[in-house]
This record gives C-alpha cells, structure tokens and sequence, in this order.
C-alpha cells in the first residue's frame, strides 16, 4: 500500500511540474492570436486562398531602388588626379626650343626647321585642379576638355610665342573611371572608355564574375549612397542594369540566398535556394514536407519583411492551407524570396495524444519499480 503511495505522489509531482507540453511552435490558431494582438510589431496575415492573394514580386528582394541613368560626362574631361601630356609647337621665334636646347625636336610634320615642338614632363592635376605651365603659370583645368585645355595653354602664351600650337592627351585617367572588387577576375581601376558601360558591361570589362551568379550580389557606391542588386536580377531585368558613372565604387559580393524551416516539418534548419529563384512548392519539398506525427497541412505560413517604394519594411505573414487541392497550384506561383522563414504549424489535435505520451513516460518507470518491489515482498 505504502508502495501505491509512493508511486501516485511521485507521478502527480511530475504532472505539476510540466508546466506545458513539449511542442515544436505555436497551432495556427496561436498564430493568428498572436499576429492580431501584437502592438509593437503590426503584423499583417495574409490567406492564400486565390491567385490574387499571391504576393508581388519586387524588382529584387534586396532593395527596391536603383539610381537613375546619369547624363554622361565627356570622356575626355579632366578631373584631380589625371595625368596629362601636353606637346607645343613653336614657329619662327621660339619660347621654349631655342637653337642649342638639347630637348628640341624637329617636327616631323614639316620640313622647315623653324618648326620646333616641345614635349613638357607629365602634368598631374592636383587636387585644387590646376596644372603648371611654364611661363603660363598655374592654369585652373578641372572640369574641362582636353579641347578646352588646349585653348587654354594657347591663349596663355600668345602674348609669349608666334602663334603656338598645343596638344594635350590623357596619358592616365583617374577621375574618369571607376573601381572594380569583390569576386571579379581582374579588380582594380576600370577606365570608361565611352561612358555608356552599364553595369554588366563593367563586369565583362573586369574579366566577369567568379561562382555562380545565384550567389553574387552587386553593391554599388554612387555619391555617398548605397544600392544592391543580384547578380542574376541585373541579367534577366535589363531595367536594374543602369549605366556606370565616373566615380562609382562596385563590389561583388558572395552572398547565397537562403529560407529557414521551422515548426513541425521534416527537418529544422537553413536551406540555400537550388537555383536563382524557387516556389513554395519546393521549399516545401526540400524541407521534408509536413510531418506526419506533429504537423498540421492546414497551418503553412511564410514569414516575411516587404519592403515597399520608401524603403519602409512591413512584417507580413502568408498563411495556406495545404489540405485544399488549390493550394497545391497557388504554391507552384509563390516565389520564396531571401530570408524567407517557413513554418510547419503544429498540429493542435496532438496536444491529447502529447499528454498520454508524457504521463506513459512517467507511469513506466514508476510501474517498473512497483512490480519490482512486489516481486521482493512475495518472495519474502
């Protein structure tokens, strides 16, 4: 009797001290409580019942905004830090080839030997944007032409020199160009030849991506702002596939796109997407499916922030009901997108089953020790 005893207060004791059943997550009806009383956080719940109900697709799912196509400046513009190689002509009386000056030449572009040309040492715009000129002094060249800087020098020592003639080339273009890095094959310094490369172009230019374009992101610095667009998003929208600007910073980064699985499905953990983009139905698919033992077909959400025009985020939740035969085709047009949260809801008709299953745990080892005992006392 005592032993009866024992065995009662030991089992009521462990009852007490469960304060609620093991579970893997909430029912969908603790779901949908609890979307509704939040305050903190306004969580929409949206029921895929329709093709209507399917939720819009952003340009991609990182931001929603890309910079608009700039008027492109001249390529021969000159901004701090080129490098220019400026050659003078001299006939008749000369300023800066007089007979005897060991750095004349003979132009080869006439036979008169009045004719001399100079070539002066490079000249890096410094950062105020002036150049040194003999006997023109400091010259103001940023944000011209290598036409205009031309006339510039010319103007500057007709007063000095019968009728010179100047040539100006680009020899290094710094300001003209942009910065390439991340998983390209050749990053560096990138010269617009054209100023009409897009984005994809400067991408071939720097010898193209390395891994798998479903993987790659592209951040793109322009005048203190930031934008990012995928890889594959910039090749099947040729509208995020803006124009490259002198200035502009682009690194391509390896950040693979990924949802995670909770609740009451096959299995719990992050899965990658297979290819560029991939439907409910085979995340479902590739986290296992519902399980049979916990889980409820009926109570399928998808966690996810839209972020709209603004770039303000909005917590929304898709619920679908997986044991309705529609729902099987709406999966197939649901398009999972990066960070996706999938749950399995747990299945509330298994909270009884969960209960005799913990009470059987706690009678069997306390019936084992019952027999046991009895056993002893019989055969004393």
């Amino acid at each position: 009797m005592q032993v009866k005893k024992f065995v009662c207060l030991t089992l009521f004791a462990g009852l007490a001290g469960c304060a609620t059943l093991p579970t893997s997550g909430p029912t969908r009806k603790q779901i949908e409580k609890s979307a509704a009383a939040e305050a903190g956080l306004p969580i929409e719940v949206v029921h895929v019942a329709s093709s209507a109900d399917l939720p819009s697709v952003n340009a991609w799912s990182s931001t929603a905004r890309m910079p608009s196509n700039l008027a492109p400046p001249p390529t021969d513009m000159v901004g701090p830090g080129d490098v220019l190689d400026i050659s003078i002509y001299e006939a008749g009386v000369t300023l800066f080839a007089g007979s005897g000056g060991g750095a004349a030449q003979s132009s080869p572009l006439s036979a008169d030997p009045g004719v001399r040309v100079q070539k002066l040492p490079p000249s890096r715009v410094n950062d105020e944007g002036d150049i040194f000129v003999p006997y023109s002094g400091k010259l103001h060249v940023v944000g011209r032409t290598l036409g205009e800087i031309q006339n510039q020098i010319r103007q500057s020592l007709r007063r000095l020199s019968q009728d010179p003639q100047v040539t100006v080339t680009l020899s290094q273009a710094i300001s003209n160009s942009i910065i390439m890095g991340g998983e390209v094959a050749r990053p560096g310094r990138l010269v617009l030849q054209t100023n009409r490369e897009n984005l994809s172009d400067v991408i071939a230019l720097a010898g193209g991506y390395r891994g798998n374009a479903r993987d790659l992101v592209l951040h793109l610095v322009r005048r203190n702002e930031n934008f990012d667009v995928r890889i594959d998003d910039l090749v099947t929208k040729p509208q995020l596939d803006v124009r490259a600007y002198p200035g502009d910073r682009v690194v391509l980064l390896s950040e693979p796109r990924s949802f995670t699985v909770l609740g009451a499905g096959g299995k719990v953990e992050q899965l990658p997407f297979a290819r560029s983009s991939i439907s409910l139905a085979e995340a479902i698919a590739s986290a296992g499916g519902v399980n049979p033992n916990l889980g409820d077909p009926a109570a399928l959400f998808i966690f996810r922030y839209v972020r709209d025009d603004q770039g303000n985020e909005t917590p929304i939740v898709y619920h679908i009901n997986m044991m309705q035969a529609g729902s099987y085709f709406l999966a197939q047009r649901f398009d999972m997108q990066d960070r996706d949260v999938l749950y399995f809801g747990n299945a509330a008709a298994n909270q009884p089953s969960k209960l005799f299953q913990l009470i059987s745990q706690l009678f069997t080892p306390l019936m084992t020790v019952t027999a046991a005992v009895q056993t002893v006392q019989n055969s004393n």
